[in-house]
């Protein structure tokens, strides 16, 4: 395993307490270097991003590799979030995956439009899932060079 500075930080924005539990130990089956972070809607995302209210301490709240993002979440919905991200200067270069279980082609398409990086839908089985985190894992930190990977804390965290 890699040190703390040098793993991935995965933030996943997720409402629902049976998802988080699958997805923590697909992610635990699938890549061992990988931090999962995670907010349980699209206001506490933002503080995340932004570092406030109870994120206001970045070693607590270390900026993120990419985002995975939920569609269907209380108070700000994935879609506002996304909206948000990417309309942010400091923000806009994170990556954001949107993983939800909608099939909705209005869906896709908006998210896309939105600047999601991509959309997957959640499988229904969870060996499927593995699967789906494995290669998640392998594009992401293993083929794509990612902005700010390797800088010092404060170039990857500009709003401290």
């Amino acid at each position: 395993m890699l040190d703390k500075e040098s793993e991935f930080v995965v933030l996943y924005a997720e409402d629902d307490d049976d998802q988080i539990l699958l997805i923590q130990e697909a992610f635990k089956k699938s890549q061992s270097d990988i931090q999962i972070r995670q907010v349980r809607d699209g206001e506490e995302l933002m503080d995340y991003l932004l570092h406030r209210g109870a994120f206001t301490n970045p070693a607590s709240a270390p900026r993120p590799d990419v985002v995975l993002l939920d569609l269907n979440m209380p108070k700000k919905d994935g879609r506002e979030a996304l909206n948000e991200i990417k309309g942010h200067a400091l923000l806009r270069h994170i990556p954001v995956v949107v993983l939800t279980t909608s099939r909705a082609e209005d869906d896709i398409i908006r998210c896309y439009e939105l600047g999601a990086n991509s959309y997957i839908r959640k499988p229904l089985n969870f060996i499927k899932l593995i699967e789906i985190l494995k290669a998640f894992s392998e594009y992401w930190f293993r083929v794509v060079a990612l902005p700010f990977r390797g800088s010092t804390n404060q170039e990857r965290n500009p709003l401290n």
